[in-house]
């Protein structure tokens, strides 16, 4: 098989979404990037790419048996063997991912452009691997807590971050609010339509209000997101710690 030498890794862990494994240009001084020593590289078909990038879910056997103990790290003066880590493409996309052990993609990275590049180069005349699994073409299913990529597209990291944010905030207003709270937040996103929405049922109010608010990033979008997680400890975390990153940012 195919393999890689000094390849910079980037690891987003337990993400089941590609637009959350960012790419090169989006990660951070303060990301944990590593260098793997040698990876083994998978040419194979574009729907199992797909599947990789978009699921937590278990990997064919037979992939594993090939990339078994293939790839290497070195930690201080040892090389160590890594159960199950491989760089998967079709010939124009690439992810590296690690299972730490598991039969699943539990680590995924983004490659740095160059290395892609030769990645591409690589594997250009190379046959592609077909592995077999009934269930590969099956449509996946996004909700509020997996959003749909249409949601995120043209955002960039931070941006995602925080819309995510408002989407758990959203979740939970759905979750837990009266009719009457609904009414309140919506009526807070449009008050033009205040006489309208106090006329609304719940489900009326509620898609009205995510129907409004689910495409784009906007500064009304964050002002917006900042009311609704007020007093909330753990959203009011995530959110301090993105503002610091970007303040962190701003000051350099």
């Amino acid at each position: 098989m195919l393999h890689m030498r000094d390849i910079w890794v980037n690891w987003f862990e337990g993400e089941e979404n590609s637009y959350n494994v960012c790419e090169f240009f989006e990660w951070k001084k303060s990301d944990r990037i590593e260098l793997l020593d040698q990876v083994v590289v998978v040419k194979m078909k574009t729907n199992l790419l797909d599947y990789i990038e978009n699921t937590l879910l278990e990997l064919p056997e037979e992939l594993l048996a090939d990339v078994s103990r293939q790839s290497f790290v070195r930690q201080k003066n040892e090389r160590l063997a890594l159960e199950y880590c491989f760089i998967a493409t079709d010939g124009t996309r690439a992810l590296v991912v690690d299972t730490i052990g598991y039969h699943t993609p539990i680590r995924k990275s983004r490659m740095v452009p160059r290395q892609e590049e030769k990645l591409r180069e690589l594997v250009e005349n190379q046959s592609t691997s077909d592995y077999y699994m009934d269930y590969l073409d099956c449509e996946k299913q996004y909700h509020m807590l997996s959003p749909s990529p249409q949601f995120m597209q043209g955002l960039v990291r931070r941006e995602k971050q925080l819309k995510q944010l408002l989407f758990m905030a959203l979740d939970q207003l759905y979750e837990d609010a009266e009719l009457s709270e609904l009414r309140y937040w919506y009526t807070e996103w449009a008050p033009h339509l205040y006489h309208a929405i106090q006329q609304m049922s719940f489900d009326e109010a509620w898609t009205g209000l995510f129907n409004d608010i689910k495409h784009g990033w906007t500064q009304r979008h964050e002002a917006y997101c900042f009311e609704m997680i007020k007093g909330q400890p753990f959203f009011e975390k995530t959110w301090e710690l993105q503002h610091e990153e970007e303040m962190n940012k701003t000051n350099k």
